[in-house]
């Protein structure tokens, strides 16, 4: 299995930028790693239990720290912080990123969901004035 031989965050960008030791390139958006999260929050126990994750549009990704020699934990601004993305799993998210992303965005849809998170509306103070 290939392994990373550099890994970048953009903040600007909320982007992840992995380059493996076969070559291999991806850059990553952080709205893309946080939908395809390997924690239980959002796979669940079973691959009939997957969480659709919605609202993540504008997250960006605080930090990411290394797990042993095989995997980094990714802290999200959204402070989900759970899930450990293996060399295997990013290389995969990497190499299926049109087709994952194609299938969120049709689910998204199906569910009558948004990638933009919910606007809160307050009313106005009935004392303000």
């Amino acid at each position: 299995m290939p392994t990373p031989v550099e890994i970048r965050v953009s903040k600007a960008d909320r982007t992840l930028t992995i380059t493996f030791d076969d070559g291999a390139r991806f850059v990553l958006p952080a709205e893309y790693l946080r939908v395809e999260s390997p924690s239980a929050e959002v796979q669940g126990h079973a691959p009939d239990q997957k969480v659709l994750v919605w609202g993540r549009a504008h997250v960006g990704i605080l930090k990411v720290e290394p797990v042993g020699n095989y995997a980094i934990r990714i802290v999200f601004d959204d402070l989900h912080d759970t899930g450990i993305y293996s060399w295997d799993y990013l290389y995969r998210l990497g190499r299926e990123h049109g087709t994952r992303w194609a299938r969120y965005l049709e689910e998204l849809a199906a569910q009558g969901k948004s990638r933009e998170p919910r606007r809160v509306v307050r009313a106005p103070d009935a004392g303000a004035g």
